[in-house]
């Protein structure tokens, strides 16, 4: 009974002993599953902050190129309403120093009426000279559509504003018709 006995509670420690082993590798097991848990959960959450953050960049590049655009957009209107004015200036100046140099000065209908009436009082030799002029002006036009009909392939592709202006430029001033005039009527004398 003794042997009986002692074999049951080495049995039984045995057992036991078994147990312990068991619940400590179960707590081991549980212990690792929770620090894999845990890492994983940190994992997750960092690269979550990575996008975040990599959005937030992104997001702010594009805000910072819009930006730039919007500004570059603004520098050339600047710049395109300052070329405008100064053409604008430029083709003023010219008008204005075409009338002041021009021998029939500038065009008012005051000095409209006035010329009117000179031409009434003129002497039959003035349809001559009308006629002396109507020649002049023939070949100034002619010898000017001459002399700008390779440049209209160029005026084509300009503004209208700068194409207005070179016209106006080719055109015969009032001056350069008048020593025509004068010219026509000397070597008509």
């Amino acid at each position: 009974t003794l042997r009986t006995e002692e074999r049951q509670r080495l049995a039984r420690e045995r057992r036991e002993e078994r147990e312990k082993q068991h619940a400590a590798k179960e707590t081991q097991i549980l212990e690792k599953e929770r620090k894999a848990k845990l890492q994983y959960e940190k994992q997750l959450e960092e690269r979550q902050r990575k996008l975040k953050e990599m959005k937030q960049k992104e997001e702010q590049r594009r805000a910072a190129v819009e930006e730039k655009r919007k500004q570059k957009i603004e520098e050339e209107k600047e710049r395109y309403e300052a070329v405008l004015h100064r053409t604008l200036e430029r083709s003023q100046r010219l008008e204005t120093r075409q009338k002041r140099w021009s021998w029939g000065g500038s065009v008012t209908p005051d000095s409209e009426s006035k010329a009117g009436k000179q031409q009434l009082k003129r002497s039959p030799s003035t349809a001559s000279l009308k006629q002396a002029e109507a020649a002049v002006s023939k070949r100034l036009s002619s010898s000017a559509a001459l002399l700008s009909a390779p440049d209209r392939a160029r005026r084509s592709q300009l503004s209208p504003l700068d194409s207005s202006v070179i016209s106006r430029l080719l055109a015969p001033t009032q001056a350069s018709l008048a020593r025509s005039k004068s010219a026509a009527t000397l070597s008509a004398d």
